[in-house]
Formats: C-alpha cells, sequence, structure tokens
C-alpha cells in the first residue's frame, strides 16, 4: 500500500518539485533554473505530450476498429480493395500539418538557444578521459574538477554527481561556456539550464545559460566516451554576485593558470629527460 501511494505520489505531484538531481522514480525533467530550460517544458508539455497522445489513441482506435471490424468471421471473404485516394491524401497531409505547428515553437526555442547574448561569465569546458577541465579565460583561472569516489563522499554530496572543484557562476548573469575535448568525443549537459553540447576535439561548441535562482545543479557526459564515461560528472554552484566575487578572490589565488602551467612545464621537461 504505502509503495503503491508513492507511486501515486510521483505521477500526480508535478516535475517542479523535484530538486536540481535526478530522483529515484523520477517522472519528466528537473526543475527548470533558466528560460530556456522553461521553454523545453513547456514545449515538450504543452506541444509534444498532447500530439503524441492524440496519435496513439488514434492509432489505438484504428487497430481495435479494424479487428472488430474486419474480422474473419464477420468478413468470410476478404475485400480486394487495395487504394483509396481520398485517405492518402488525408493521411499525407495531416501528419504534414502536424510537423508545421510542431517546427514554429521549436525553431524559436532552437533560436534562443543558438543566438548567444552578451556573456557576463565565460567559461571554458575541457573533456579528459575521464574528468572536465575547467578555465575562467577573463579571470586567469584554471581547474580540474573529478568525481568523488563513494568512500570519500560527504553527508549531502549526491554519489557520481559530486565533484571536488565546483564550477561557480552569479545568479542571473549570462554564462557563456566554450566546449572542446582533449581525446575523445565527450558532451557537457546540464539538465536544469536545458544545455547540451558535444565536446569534439580540435573544435569548440558554444553554449549559455542564464540561471534564475541560486542552488547547486547536476549535470554528467552525455556522450559514450570510454569506460569510466559514468564517472564524468558536472557541478555547478549558482551563487549571488557578493558571494562569485569572494570565490573569485580566493579561485585566483588558488587556481592560478601561470602555476598550473609552470607545473606542465615542469613535466613535460622531467619526461624528455627521462626519455634522454
Amino acid at each position: 500500500m504505502q509503495n503503491l501511494l508513492y507511486l501515486f505520489t510521483i505521477i500526480l505531484v508535478p516535475t517542479a518539485s523535484w530538486a536540481e538531481q535526478p530522483k529515484d522514480w523520477q517522472l519528466g525533467f528537473q526543475k527548470a533554473a533558466s528560460k530556456g530550460m522553461e521553454d523545453i517544458v513547456w514545449f515538450h508539455d504543452y506541444m509534444l505530450l498532447p500530439i503524441i497522445t492524440a496519435i496513439t489513441a488514434f492509432v489505438l482506435f484504428l487497430v481495435i476498429y479494424a479487428c472488430i471490424r474486419f474480422r474473419a468471421a464477420k468478413n468470410p471473404v476478404a475485400s480486394q480493395t487495395s487504394h483509396n485516394t481520398f485517405i492518402e491524401i488525408i493521411w499525407t497531409l495531416v501528419p504534414c500539418l502536424i510537423l508545421i505547428i510542431m517546427a514554429v515553437p521549436s525553431f524559436k526555442v532552437l533560436y534562443e538557444q543558438d543566438e548567444i547574448p552578451p556573456a557576463d561569465v565565460t567559461i571554458k569546458a575541457i573533456g579528459y578521459q575521464w574528468y572536465w577541465g575547467y578555465e575562467y579565460p577573463d579571470e586567469n583561472i584554471i581547474f580540474e574538477s573529478y568525481m568523488i569516489q563513494d568512500e570519500d563522499l560527504q553527508p549531502g554530496q549526491p554519489r557520481l554527481l559530486a565533484v571536488d572543484n565546483e564550477i561557480v557562476v552569479p545568479v542571473n548573469k549570462v554564462i557563456k561556456v566554450l566546449i572542446t575535448a582533449n581525446d575523445v568525443l565527450h558532451a557537457w549537459a546540464l539538465p536544469s539550464f536545458g544545455v547540451k553540447r558535444d565536446a569534439v576535439p580540435g573544435r569548440i561548441n558554444e553554449t549559455w545559460f542564464k540561471a534564475d535562482r541560486t542552488g547547486t545543479f547536476y549535470g554528467q557526459c552525455s556522450e559514450l566516451c570510454g569506460i569510466k564515461h559514468a564517472f564524468m560528472p558536472i557541478t555547478v554552484n549558482v551563487v549571488t554576485q557578493e558571494d562569485y566575487d569572494k570565490w573569485l578572490l580566493e579561485a585566483k589565488q588558488k587556481f592560478a593558470k601561470d602555476e598550473l602551467k609552470s607545473k606542465i612545464k615542469i613535466a613535460k621537461k622531467n619526461i624528455k629527460e627521462n626519455l634522454k
């Protein structure tokens, strides 16, 4: 009885009640945290679902009607009809009209996602096997983000989603994300923001989001990139402008880009010496 009540609760409670991470037995999208995701949810809930439901119900009706109307007991002699011009015109025009109706709002959503407004913060995301690296080019910040192992998880940290170094961005600001990869194909995806872009070696893709509330939001690599594909989480911490400024001061000391570059040069030098 308790499990049945839980199932009905899942079905009846709107998706807005879910947090910024996937839940057991969840139906629907994660709670939207940007206008882009709100548009996607609206298009899905008020365009796609009604159309799909109507088509499914109509096809089911036709199947049931055909099974009853044209059963062998009632039609011992099968009809030899092979063409019906009127029906063929109808089943060609109606799907075309449905696609046209769906195209108008979908093109609007795609255009808004593709047209990037002037950015307040720019972040570069680089996919590696198997973790993410991030840069804040305008702030001279660079760091790597690894998934926290199960044995190291702290209370409140979700398994397979928490990372050691989170992306921090200010709320209500346009965040532009430059996405690429160092080795194989990856994909940078954040469901609450309606963002998903492939990370392709040798190419930079762009996307953007504007978080409308503070909180911690989780995503994952959405491209089959290898044996540890499931262990490349993405964590974005959306904070107020004041907290973001404080984080920047600390991050510029902790993740100074020049310091990391010098370490890379030393490592390369040691490798060359070992090869000699």
